[in-house]
């Protein structure tokens, strides 16, 4: 734990509660070595996330990223 709240500006008491809320999440996964306890992030949530969520708007974004970008360049070049 230690490890984890050396450049936070949190207490250790403040890491291990978003740890806690991560863990019932399943966003982070834990496993213990002795008595130090492991965390690992976990992406099967995430992507689930993006897939249900963000991805049906990425399309229409990077269109409109791509005609802002020629645009520009458009009249950079002009």
């Amino acid at each position: 734990m230690t490890e984890l709240c050396v450049d936070l500006d949190m207490s250790r008491q403040a890491v291990t509660q978003h740890l806690d809320i991560l863990e019932a999440a399943h966003l982070v996964v834990t496993s213990r070595r002795g008595r130090q306890k492991l965390h690992s992030l976990n992406p099967v949530p995430l992507q689930n996330i993006y897939d249900r969520w963000i991805r049906k708007f990425e399309r229409s974004r990077m269109r409109a990223l791509g005609n802002l970008k020629r645009r520009l360049e458009g009249t950079k070049s002009a």
